[in-house]
């Protein structure tokens, strides 16, 4: 089942100044930076914390919670799996409403968001485990 809060996110319109503020201003450290087909990724969070903050680009959004301009903008909660398919399976039968099919791979691993009853998205994430040598 679900295991962990994985991300929050915060909606900016300049990610490379948000950044800026985030680790440089407030002292916590870049996480994860990859460029996607829906944006650039970016996190960070507290050294050694569980949590990672999206910083998401989205100017209409930005310094309003829960509001949204990109159709594929992750939502306002991001919950973590360690097996999201079955999860999403098990989810479905239970009458939980998705915007896709079925999960999508990314670069970063597995995701698919879901839906609550007044239209909030809740964005599940299976992240992907490193190659073992």
């Amino acid at each position: 089942m679900l295991t962990n809060i994985m991300y929050t996110t915060v909606y900016v319109t300049d990610q490379d100044r948000a950044l800026e503020f985030y680790t440089e201003g407030l002292g916590l450290e870049k996480r994860a930076d990859y460029a996607g087909p829906d944006g650039r990724f970016l996190t960070v969070g507290v050294p050694e914390g569980p949590v990672q903050i999206l910083l998401w680009s989205d100017a209409a959004a930005a310094g309003q919670p829960g509001a949204t301009g990109q159709p594929v903008a992750p939502g306002p909660l991001i919950l973590e799996s360690d097996d999201l398919r079955k999860d999403f399976e098990i989810m479905r039968e239970r009458g939980v409403t998705f915007e896709e099919w079925e999960p999508v791979d990314y670069p970063f691993g597995v995701r698919i968001e879901a839906v609550d009853p007044d239209g909030n998205r809740v964005s599940l994430r299976q992240p992907r485990k490193p190659r073992q040598s």
